[in-house]
């Protein structure tokens, strides 16, 4: 049975000109993907807003100068874009959907796994994702409750085995296993 998630593909920011297009902070790999014209995405409105929330379809999208552009149905105008801004947009993806790009992962396909070092032994679990400008982090929680964050970088973590639930670190005194003088 396959099940479904929301992710988190962008968020609406500025309008751009007077005829209802927004700019928009994209927050997926795969733009092109998440905003085909006519997809359906979920507009959740910050605090405060008037507005109610619910679906936003893609009615098109360009790049000006290294930004998404968009428009979408229900947004006409220039006032209308300015009501929406501030919107993150969510995509319905199904679980065992993957990345065209093998090499990237989604958050809920890394939560969970075990993470191992080099040699094998176990240092603890994916408990989530930090998602930062620079890099992603994979946030570790050891077997004693500590977490440790480390950066989603192939130096760092050079192998992630989706079928056999694992995750190899790198692991260096004070990324995960504990400084001497921490312990």
């Amino acid at each position: 049975m396959d099940s479904e998630i929301e992710v988190v593909v962008g968020r609406i920011g500025k309008p751009h000109g007077i005829r209802g297009e927004v700019t928009v902070d994209v927050r997926t790999d795969e733009p092109e993907r998440r905003f085909a014209v006519g997809n359906v995405l979920r507009g959740a409105p910050p605090k405060g807003s008037a507005l109610k929330g619910g679906p936003v379809t893609v009615r098109s999208t360009r790049w000006h100068q290294g930004t998404l552009l968009a428009t979408f149905e229900g947004i006409p105008d220039r006032n209308a874009a300015e009501a929406f801004r501030g919107t993150v947009l969510h995509a319905t993806i199904a679980t065992d959907e993957t990345p065209d790009d093998p090499e990237e992962f989604y958050d809920h396909q890394l939560i969970g796994l075990t993470v191992h070092d080099l040699d094998g032994a176990e240092l603890g679990t994916v408990a989530s994702l930090v998602h930062g400008g620079a890099q992603d982090l994979l946030v570790v929680r050891t077997p004693e409750g500590r977490e440790a964050l480390v950066p989603f970088v192939q130096a760092l973590v050079p192998e992630v085995d989706l079928d056999a639930g694992r995750v190899v670190v790198a692991d260096r005194p004070g990324l995960v296993t504990p400084l001497d003088d921490d312990e």
